[in-house]
């Protein structure tokens, strides 16, 4: 007859040993605009307003609007970045309010993933219409130290059978080598009609 308790330490070793974290986690926020600090109040004749907003510990959202257009920074961003880039679309647009972050090995975050609508104008008509309206997952890179943080990279949510999974991608190979204000951020996988044309202003 065969034995057996020679498995059974090995099985407990196995058992014991802890099983290492995936380098690249995710977490999730809320993005409330109701209730962020003002750092520019709203402008009457653009409709324009700065905010911050909570995000992770250490990591606030910086949200803009002008134009019934919107723009997001994450992290710990300079205040020329802060004062001067906004990245948006064409088209009127509006960012979602489910932050995904993406941590690296470290379990700091380095990118986030946002759902953009965009409100695409119908030729038939000459107004935005929920039948062209447009869904694009915007990966951004988390500033660090040197203060830059900004688009990376874009996934048409609705052209792509698994976009938030394209998205993560993005996430965890372009935005930690990413270099904001040189780089350009491009649509990864495929792109159908609605999704609009971006738009990016950087300081000098």
């Amino acid at each position: 007859m065969t034995s057996h308790t020679g498995t059974i330490p090995l099985i407990l070793l196995l058992a014991m040993t802890p099983v290492a974290a995936s380098a690249n986690d995710s977490t999730y926020t809320d993005l409330d605009t109701d209730h962020c600090k003002t750092l520019s109040p709203e402008d009457s004749e653009g409709g324009g307003i700065s905010l911050q907003c909570k995000g992770l510990p250490d990591y606030a959202v910086y949200f803009k609007e002008g134009d019934l257009r919107q723009s997001i920074l994450y992290g710990p961003v300079s205040e020329a970045y802060i004062d001067g880039v906004f990245e948006s679309f064409g088209p009127f647009n509006n960012a979602g309010r489910k932050i995904e972050w993406r941590l690296g090995a470290d379990g700091k975050p380095v990118a986030t993933i946002l759902r953009w609508f965009i409100e695409n104008i119908d030729p038939a008509t000459g107004e935005p219409s929920p039948k062209v309206r447009g869904q694009v997952l915007v990966v951004s890179k988390v500033a660090g130290g040197d203060g830059q943080g900004c688009v990376v990279g874009y996934v048409d949510a609705l052209a792509n059978p698994e976009p938030n999974s394209l998205a993560r991608q993005v996430a965890d190979t372009e935005a930690e080598t990413f270099a904001c204000g040189r780089d350009t951020a491009a649509f990864h996988g495929k792109r159908g009609p609605t999704a609009a044309e971006p738009t990016r202003v950087f300081p000098d």
